[in-house]
């Protein structure tokens, strides 16, 4: 019996793991467990937040040897395998970036297509679905499909709303005439195993503009998001609160100490005078290479630091993946503030997308179970603003039970009905996204 676990401390055990080297043993294998009605999990760097590729029994079929990596003009071609680090430090050599921006790095290709990842500079580029160009994917039966852009899935494919969101990665993405690539990404392994992908590098921008700009309230800085979303050639507005704030101190001692909130900016050929004209003076921006690195580790800083103190107090992380629409960003931030109030808890990240992630920091078990029935009445209340109860991390296992808060019954069916047609033993990540099998 081997154990696994994931970042945010969920574990689960599998009868037998493997790591195969190749396409090809991944397709024997995947046949292999399809003709002894053998469930699969999925897995590569094992960075996810949602026990989703953490098995409960079966096969545990590990791609992180999937490694192959050519850089072209405007193209990268990745094996599942490959880290963001690798392959953002590859396109760099090259005068070139992978615009997703998941926070963390080590995170691999397959894993980001397998949730649609984002991460900060989604509030210009988008999620990982825009940037696929092509799929290598492998079925529950061992065979193998090439999709490219504009490949037509060939069955019939009901509709499924959207929320009114610019991110959402909660459930199967749904219309009639889509393509194959939009179908696989953000479907979380329960459809088909994506043994290579085909991204979209764009240019390196010759001049990038950073920092991070300190506020005394709330207020003030919800003010600044507003007037700056419509900044052309902005990249990242990622937000901080004042509990954030004061754990990046252990790190950060040179935040002033008037800061309440702040805000981490990046744009593109971006107007020193324009920012110094509408910041303090004690904000921060970046000189010169280090200076930019030493803000995009300020940046990373605080999920490590969330990380560590949960695994110090001894509980599995809880935290939101919630976004609403634009109009209804300081409704839903109101929201959390006056129901979070007694516990400990921080507030940051992609407020240019109204999609801010919140991290209750229970001291007791008692604090830990009020935790878990908040972060449940946080996402139906982002749902009844017209949100999403994902739009970034996906569901997983562990919070697979949030899909029926945005949907209804007859859309999840609706779901569960393109799984049986290309999973019929519900073989493939079984556990993800619907927590029964269908």
């Amino acid at each position: 019996m081997n154990v696994l676990e994931d970042a945010s401390g969920f574990t689960g055990s599998a009868d037998e793991l493997f790591t195969p080297d190749t396409q090809q043993q991944v397709c024997s294998l995947l046949k292999e467990a399809s003709e002894n009605a053998i469930q699969v999990t999925l897995c590569g760097s094992r960075t996810g937040l949602t026990g989703g590729c953490i098995p409960d029994g079966g096969w545990e079929i590990s791609l992180e040897k999937l490694q192959s990596l050519y850089i072209d003009h405007g193209r990268a071609r990745a094996g599942a395998g490959v880290t963001l680090e690798t392959l953002q430090a590859a396109a760099g050599h090259a005068g070139q970036i992978y615009a997703p921006d998941p926070t963390e790095w080590t995170a691999s290709i397959g894993g980001t297509i397998a949730t649609n990842a984002s991460g900060a500079r989604s509030f210009r580029y988008g999620s990982t679905r825009r940037h696929v160009v092509g799929l290598t994917a492998a079925f529950m039966d061992g065979s193998v499909r090439q999709f490219r852009r504009g490949d037509k899935v060939d069955f019939p494919v009901p509709a499924i709303p959207l929320p009114q969101t610019t991110k959402n990665t909660a459930g199967y993405l749904l219309e009639p005439g889509m393509e194959w690539i939009d179908l696989i990404t953000g479907s979380e392994g329960t459809l088909a195993v994506v043994l290579e992908a085909e991204l979209q590098l764009l240019p390196k921008p010759a001049d990038l503009l950073t920092g991070v700009v300190f506020f005394s309230s709330d207020e003030e800085a919800l003010d600044a998001v507003d007037a700056w979303r419509p900044l052309p050639q902005l990249n990242v507005i990622e937000y901080f609160d004042e509990r954030s704030l004061k754990i990046l101190r252990e790190r950060h001692s040179e935040i002033p100490d008037r800061a309440r909130t702040a805000l981490f900016i990046e744009q593109e050929d971006g107007d020193v005078d324009f920012w110094a004209d509408r910041v303090s003076e004690d904000s921060w921006f970046a000189a010169g290479d280090q200076d930019r690195e030493r803000f995009r580790r300020f940046r990373h800083a605080l999920p490590e630091l969330v990380n560590d103190t949960m695994r110090h107090r001894g509980f599995l992380k809880l935290g939101s993946d919630y976004a609403v629409p634009l109009a209804r960003n300081r409704e839903m931030l109101a929201f959390y503030h006056e129901q979070l109030r007694g516990l400990d808890y921080v507030i940051f990240g992609h407020i240019g997308d109204a999609h801010v992630h919140v991290n209750i920091l229970p001291t007791a078990a008692a604090e830990f179970q009020v935790g878990r029935t908040l972060l449940t009445e946080f996402a139906r209340h982002a749902v009844s603003l017209g949100g999403t109860v994902s739009a970034e991390h996906g569901l997983g296992k562990r919070k697979a039970h949030l899909l029926t808060l945005q949907y209804t019954e007859e859309q999840i069916e609706a779901m569960q009905s393109v799984k049986r047609r290309l999973d019929p033993q519900w073989l493939l990540n079984r556990g993800n996204l619907f927590p029964h099998v269908g």
